[in-house]
């Protein structure tokens, strides 16, 4: 019930910002033990370390004391904080503004839930679209060539959108506002004027969900040749894809157990590894590596291994990507 005054997504964001190895690390000295980091235990007196930090999972837990939490339980447990003043405390060191509890940000959280709905209507018309076989067709044939059979297709939630101008719209007309299919990136509205029509059309759809699963986008893939091969939804308050990857959430489970996850460039890629029994393949979107998206995998794994294809542009978003992680190694 503390958490209400703040918007889930704000403490998602102040927990992935602030680190709990880095929050805890300055009252606590932690030592590498696996997959986690062990110390001595703050909240009783012990001579052997039965103190762990997960950074993965984002959770402590004394095996001693049985003190249990997360970076925000931490700080109202050591400094004798309420939530909010622990929430404040973390917030200012990571330079976050708190969001002022109001009727706009109530208002906000309230559209934001509509954007789910919307895009779960549309993922629903785009899954409906790829098993009738009249307009699927050419998509099933063309996921069959790749080695994705009825299992994987339900699995991943892969979906067509069809041919023709106005298909998705005129299936979610009588259910959403059309402003609101535009916020959620399903239709474009044209700069000079004129009435809007599908981003999505004749093309493999690839749900996009946020590390919590949740549904915030789609990209997707032309069948046979042209240009863009690949497209994703444009920015949105729900989908920024410098801070996604793709089956982050499918991969989060098992990497944090095995203790490894491995990066690759596309949604095909991820999907074949999954299917070959690599369950810990993750993807940025269509684009080099981000700082966001290497925190990510910092999250889930000590040392990511990204996997990219073996021609000269595989290469270089591989030196990329070291480039950009070097800034960010921490003893």
């Amino acid at each position: 019930e503390h958490a209400l005054a703040f918007p889930p997504s704000f403490l998602d964001e102040l927990k992935s910002r602030v680190g709990l190895a880095a929050t805890i690390g300055r009252r606590v000295r932690l030592v590498r033990a696996g997959t986690v980091m062990k110390g001595l235990c703050p909240f009783h007196q012990e001579k052997t370390p039965s103190f762990t930090v997960d950074e993965r999972r984002g959770t402590f837990h004394c095996f001693g004391c049985g003190a249990h939490g997360n970076a925000i339980d931490f700080v109202m447990r050591a400094e004798n904080l309420g939530f909010r003043e622990a929430v404040e405390r973390l917030a200012g060191e990571a330079g976050m503004p708190i969001p002022v509890e109001s009727p706009a940000l109530r208002a906000r959280e309230d559209r934001l839930a509509g954007l789910h709905a919307v895009l779960e209507a549309a993922a629903d018309c785009f899954r409906d679209s790829l098993a009738d076989r009249r307009g699927g067709e050419e998509a099933l044939a063309y996921l069959d060539r790749r080695g994705l059979g009825a299992q994987a297709i339900e699995r991943f939630g892969i979906g067509f959108a069809p041919p023709g101008r106005t298909r998705l719209k005129e299936a979610l007309a009588g259910r959403f506002p059309e402003e609101k299919l535009v916020e959620a990136g399903l239709l474009v509205r044209p700069e000079g004027g004129g009435a809007t029509y599908d981003r999505f059309r004749g093309r493999v759809i690839f749900p996009i969900h946020d590390p919590r699963g949740r549904l915030v986008g789609f990209g997707d893939r032309i069948i046979g040749e042209g240009e863009p091969k690949y497209l994703n939804s444009p920015e949105t308050e729900l989908f920024q894809k410098g801070r996604l990857l793709y089956a982050y959430h499918r991969a989060a489970p098992t990497a944090r157990r095995s203790g490894e996850v491995v990066a690759v460039e596309g949604y095909m890629d991820v999907i074949a590894l999954h299917l070959a029994g690599i369950e810990t393949a993750v993807a940025p979107l269509g684009t080099a590596m981000t700082e966001q998206q290497l925190a990510l995998l910092w999250r889930l794994a000590p040392e990511p291994i990204l996997c990219f294809d073996g021609d000269a542009a595989g290469a270089r978003a591989a030196a990329r990507a070291a480039e950009r992680a070097l800034p960010l190694l921490k003893a």
